[in-house]
């Protein structure tokens, strides 16, 4: 039975995507560099460090890693403050009561930020139902490196295949198979250029979840 739900952030809890795409491009711009959307797309699920090394060694940039981390976080904290039609993904913040509800651990697993992680729980109030907060920024390697979900099954309250991932990247998905635990993979309008096919099972609304059907899972 599934005691633990490991969530991604950005993408699957709430809608941070474009705010990071304004802000890398916003960026991108300054530093006159011009990134593809498919080269861009391989970045979801990436902490910003390693988006700008990888870039640093792409386009040879002079820059030191931390100066463009954060200068990136400071485009992003402004229109994060300034954006009022950010908003909790439709569906999850009733899938999360319901979980919490039924006594299911809850775990969020985020290449984001503390900071940014930080801002969005305390923006929707969401510490109240999550045991535990794993950053990226807290290890070497990104998603899709298991790192990340290992390290958080390795904190709930079960074993690691009495755990789910519920994901909406490549990366993040790919980083839940090599961790070696079960995933949902989360299809939206922002996904549609993710390759999905790894995840264990595929849902297109949070809606197609429940606290019984995930206890149920596998």
């Amino acid at each position: 039975m599934i005691k633990t739900v490991i969530f991604d952030m950005d993408g699957v809890i709430v809608d941070t995507e474009p705010v990071h795409r304004y802000a890398y491009f916003q960026h991108f711009d300054e530093l006159e560099i011009s990134v593809t959307d498919d080269l861009f797309a391989t970045f979801t699920g990436n902490s910003t460090r390693n988006v700008f090394q990888k870039l640093k060694h792409a386009f040879g940039l002079d820059h030191d890693v931390e100066d463009l981390i954060q200068r990136k976080r400071n485009i992003f904290n402004d229109a994060f403050d300034t954006k009022k039609d950010l908003h909790l993904i439709e569906g999850v913040e009733d899938l999360i009561k319901d979980l919490y509800q039924n006594g299911i651990q809850l775990i969020v697993a985020s290449s984001a930020s503390k900071v940014t992680i930080e801002r969005v729980f305390n923006r929707f109030k969401l510490h109240q139902y999550f045991s535990d907060i794993v950053s990226g920024e807290d290890f070497p390697k990104s998603k899709p490196h298991p790192a990340i979900f290992e390290h958080a099954a390795s904190l709930a309250i079960g074993k690691k295949d009495e755990c789910i991932v519920i994901e909406d990247s490549t990366n993040g998905i790919e980083a839940s198979y090599a961790a070696g635990i079960f995933c949902v993979g989360y299809r939206s309008a922002n996904t549609k250029l993710q390759d999905l096919s790894k995840a264990d099972v595929i849902i297109n609304h949070f809606n197609e979840l429940n606290a019984e059907k995930i206890k149920n899972l596998k």
